[in-house]
């Protein structure tokens, strides 16, 4: 555990067999109900791990919880090496400076232009750098997610919504950090939108080393670009493993989840290209 005035470790620094997200005994409730229950979870460093699960089972409530966004009632939750239930504000400083969130709906600021979006974490944790700079780094990271330069100086509302998913990553990257949070990325996207942002997250996190937390609905997605899948169910993580293990798992939403029409469709398409091979160009 961190104390305060204990130095910060770097992300970098870590062993590499040491989880960059350790989940242990988490519970959450609201009111009489009980969303997790002793739940446990160890994400890889450098890994995508999806996590799926019926409405209701909290992978949002989960993900909320690694951040701090959300209190939980009981358990230990460890990030990048931090305690993240710590109140230190140095330790809170450190997770802050090394995630990056994409919230299902962007959560861009209306009234901000694009690249006033991706300037808001730079401005908060860099506040030393020149307005010139901070610029140049926003312009740098709405490239990097694939948005042409004039989307920079759009405001969200004349962004289709695929090119505001692409900007709510680009403001996500700003830090450049090395873990990084997607809650639904392609919810919302037609078939062709969804498989070019799958392909732009594996080529982003091959290229920068990113490990990835998503969460996803989407067999698609699961079996393009996710190297492990963690299943919430029963008020925990039920399972967690690559997908051919996943698939054998021995639970009735698992097996309805994953062997229906849908999911053979997903399966098939995968066989087609191969394992993540039509998802390494943007």
């Amino acid at each position: 555990m961190t104390s305060p005035g204990s130095p910060i470790p770097n992300p970098g620094n870590e062993g590499a067999d040491t989880p960059i997200i350790s989940v242990r005994g988490l519970v959450n409730r609201f009111g009489e109900q009980t969303v997790h229950d002793g739940l446990d979870l160890d994400v890889r460093r450098g890994e995508i791990l999806g996590v799926v699960g019926g409405s209701g089972t909290g992978k949002s409530v989960l993900m909320r919880s690694i951040l701090g966004l959300r209190i939980p009632d009981a358990g230990e939750i460890r990030v990048l090496d931090v305690d993240a239930r710590s109140d230190d504000p140095a330790s809170r400083q450190h997770i802050e400076r090394n995630t990056g969130v994409l919230f299902q709906d962007g959560a861009l600021f209306s009234s901000l232009t694009v690249g006033e979006n991706v300037q808001v974490p730079l401005k908060e944790h860099h506040p030393e750098l020149p307005d010139s700079w901070r610029y140049e780094l926003a312009l740098l990271k709405v490239k990097l997610a694939g948005l042409p330069a004039d989307a920079l100086n759009k405001l969200p509302s004349q962004l289709s919504g695929g090119m505001r998913k692409r900007a709510g990553l680009s403001r996500a990257l700003a830090l450049d950090p090395p873990l990084l949070f997607l809650d639904e990325p392609t919810a919302g996207l037609d078939p062709i939108g969804a498989a070019a942002f799958d392909r732009l997250i594996k080529t982003l996190q091959e290229a920068l080393g990113l490990t990835v937390f998503l969460i996803t609905h989407d067999l698609d997605t699961l079996y393009a670009i996710c190297d492990r899948v963690a299943v919430l169910a029963d008020r925990r993580v039920v399972t967690v493993a690559p997908l051919e293990e996943v698939e054998r798992f021995d639970h009735p939403w698992v097996q309805e989840y994953f062997h229906g029409p849908r999911a053979r469709a997903a399966r098939d398409g995968r066989q087609a290209f191969g394992p993540h091979t039509s998802q390494t160009a943007v």
